[in-house]
């Protein structure tokens, strides 16, 4: 079996996409239901376990830990994900079940027999390069050998592009034939929608462009007779406001930064509330719980915001779960949230400026632009590209701190079928008009043949 998770595909776009028409074709479509937040991590988590975020613990991309005192998005250990995945339970009657595991999330330290995921390297002087990690480490030189280095920085930042997928596919190629079970993410379709909105050209040139990457994976799918299964995480829709939550809780006083030689910092030990943006949803953590009144009624008034769930209302979308924030807001639909917490632009942190998804404390879209206030911007980050060769440390500052740009977003549940998720399935046998997310991990076990298990 083929799982191929294609980030941000949706019925508008599988019109353009004839390979991929083909799976449903031999098979059948159906529309799928996503989860809040519909962001990867999360929506990857509900697939692999049935379960929701209440359950899996995945409550976004990223979270405040609590025990940590630190808000971080983008961890990689299995083990943050509660619950047994989908193959751990067909491996109750096959132990000898194999699994690949192809850059699909939280995959470091899991189960899967093969694993093949991002994981760039940072030497001690703070430079970065690409890399991937593998299991078996073996893998990690004959996949460099075949396809050369992974290519990290095609992979998200101003530069990310169709390289990255092709590699993903060619790893997947490679691992297809020795596995019973291969998980597959291409993230391309991520790029344009989000830099130019789901309806711009670009949007369908890049479904086009994808859909002749994967062509070759499915052929070997077909002529080995492997059962693909191909479906998406979400549906991203055309964003025209960035709402900045956290400057409105400093402006209220309730957001503090220390400053150091880097600029403003998120203070997470003294704010009484700050929020971890992502994407169309933010978590929002209040110290005290005599605040909570206080914050929701700022941020309920906050333009953009649609709504700002409490203990009941994480509850109702399955969101009740100790990582999530204690108010967690929802976006209206052309609305996304920022991270934005300084007042000042000269008082940003200088990690503001670069591609950096490890220390800002939440997703930042607008890492897929070169900024267009500066007019060297390229040729800066190509002397940056130079003095990192000499072994010269310098900071690449080409992110621009308006957000403006951005085009499309997602993250809340989806307000039409054709602008949301979708799932094909190349097996007549099963066929089905809607799917919730929490239902492929019961129709992966009815494909393998294997009964649902609690």
């Amino acid at each position: 079996m083929l799982v191929l998770d294609v980030v941000g595909l949706t019925p508008r776009l599988l019109e353009h996409m004839p390979y991929l028409q083909a799976v449903a074709r031999s098979g059948w479509q159906a529309e799928l239901g996503t989860v809040l937040p519909a962001v990867t991590c999360s929506v990857q988590s509900t697939f692999l376990t049935g379960t929701m975020p209440r359950e899996h613990g995945i409550v976004g991309n990223g979270w405040f830990f609590r025990d940590l005192g630190e808000p971080l998005l983008w961890r990689q250990h299995h083990r943050l994900v509660a619950g047994e995945k989908v193959w751990e339970t067909i491996r109750r009657e096959r132990p000898d079940y194999r699994v690949a595991n192809v850059c699909w999330w939280y995959a470091m330290g899991s189960t899967a027999d093969t694993t093949v995921t991002p994981r760039p390297v940072y030497h001690a002087d703070g430079r970065k390069d690409p890399d991937c990690w593998t299991w078996p480490p073996s893998l990690h030189d004959e996949l460099e050998a075949e396809l050369g280095p992974f290519p990290l920085f095609t992979y998200w930042g101003p530069t990310a592009g169709i390289a990255s997928s092709r590699w993903i596919v060619g790893a997947a190629r490679r691992l297809l034939p020795e596995h019973d079970m291969t998980l597959v993410y291409v993230p391309h379709l991520d790029y344009d929608l989000q830099r130019y909105g789901p309806d711009a050209p670009e949007a369908v040139a890049a479904a086009r462009e994808l859909d002749g990457v994967l062509a070759p994976l499915l052929a070997d799918a077909a002529a080995s007779g492997t059962t693909v299964v191909a479906l998406s995480e979400y549906g991203i829709t055309a964003a025209r406001r960035p709402v900045d939550v956290n400057r409105a809780l400093r402006r209220a006083g309730l957001l503090h930064v220390h400053t150091n030689a880097t600029g403003e910092l998120l203070d997470p030990w003294t704010s009484r509330a700050f929020a971890v943006a992502d994407h169309q949803v933010a978590h929002v953590y209040v110290h005290d719980p005599q605040d909570l009144a206080e914050v929701s009624a700022l941020l309920a008034d906050l333009p953009g915001v649609d709504e700002v769930l409490d203990a009941e209302g994480r509850r109702r979308y399955g969101l009740d779960h100790d990582r999530a924030g204690d108010l967690v807001l929802v976006a209206e639909p052309d609305a996304w949230f920022t991270y934005y917490y300084w007042l000042d632009d000269d008082r940003a942190p200088d990690f503001a400026r670069s591609v950096e998804i490890h220390k800002k404390p939440g997703f930042d879209p607008a890492e897929l632009f070169w900024d267009p206030a500066d007019r060297w911007v390229k040729p800066r980050a190509g002397l940056h590209v130079l003095r990192k060769k000499l072994g010269i440390r310098s900071t690449l500052r080409v992110v621009p701190l308006d957000p403006a740009p951005v085009g499309g977003t997602h993250g809340r549940l989806p307000a039409s079928p054709e602008d949301g998720p979708v799932l094909l399935c190349s097996r007549p046998d099963g066929a089905r008009g809607r799917l919730e997310a929490t239902e492929v991990r019961d129709l992966l076990l009815s494909l393998v043949g294997e009964p649902v298990r609690a």
